[in-house]
């Protein structure tokens, strides 16, 4: 087992499923004590056995991050807990696919609290901790990394609403980028292209979306949770002074 993230503390949200579960098992893995954050309890738990049966130590917290408190409380629980934060992964994300006209409003709602509000308010939770860490914990850094998509830098047919919340991601990370660089925090988008996980199905009953996805995926060596949470780890395990602004996993065109 690697060890070059022991005595840091990791929290990962959307850790119920895919890149989220993906990345908080390689975060333990290396030595990370890991805080699990996600709507889904049971799921949390089977992930949070399975890390503490490799040796790993991990806390559930069942939380809805686009609610403010319970973000908060997440980070306040993960830090009651450990007594600090090292890295937040903003992994939590929905992917709704349709027509700008025409499509459902209470999905693009739904997806972008999940994909920006959620986001900025675990952000804003935790970075006083993370400035702290990074003045005083073991590596004398912290690290944000924010899992964006492809999505984020090239817009396509359908993906409209999913565009804006992930340019805004984007966005976002670049200027906190700014913000919060010269205090030793580094922040970090990560933006996967064509992964296959429990994101895509939420999109299943919609024909002409199934048969856009298939087609990709016919011409492509689609990637998986595990490469994605690689990056992740690429990224947070660099040397102190390194930083990762953006980060493309992109998978093998096999046309």
């Amino acid at each position: 087992m690697a060890t070059n993230l022991a005595g840091t503390v990791a929290l990962v949200t959307g850790a119920s499923s895919g890149i989220g579960a993906a990345t908080a098992r390689q975060l333990a893995e290396r030595g990370a004590s890991v805080a699990i954050v996600a709507r889904r309890k049971a799921r949390l738990e089977e992930l949070a056995a399975e890390i503490e049966k490799a040796g790993g130590t991990a806390l559930v917290v069942e939380a809805d991050i686009t609610d403010r408190t319970q973000a908060e409380a997440a980070v306040q629980q993960t830090v009651e807990r450990f007594g600090q934060l090292d890295i937040l992964v903003n992994n939590a994300g929905l992917m709704l696919l349709g027509p700008v006209v025409g499509a459902d409003v209470e999905e693009w709602e739904r997806m972008l609290a999940i994909n920006v509000q959620g986001l900025l308010y675990t952000t804003r939770a935790a970075l006083p901790h993370l400035l702290e860490a990074a003045e005083d914990g073991p590596r004398r850094v912290a690290d944000i990394v924010n899992i964006s998509s492809i999505a984020g830098r090239v817009a396509w047919n359908g993906y409209g609403v999913y565009n804006l919340t992930k340019f805004g991601v984007n966005g976002f990370t670049e200027s906190l980028r700014q913000e919060v660089t010269q205090r030793h925090v580094r922040v970090s988008v990560l933006e996967p292209g064509g992964v296959d996980t429990e994101l895509g199905s939420h999109n299943d009953h919609k024909p002409e979306v199934r048969e856009a996805i298939g087609a990709f995926n016919e011409r492509t060596e689609v990637l998986l949770a595990d490469d994605i949470a690689d990056g992740v780890a690429y990224i947070v395990t660099r040397p102190r002074r390194a930083s990762i602004a953006e980060l493309w996993v992109m998978p093998t065109d096999q046309a």
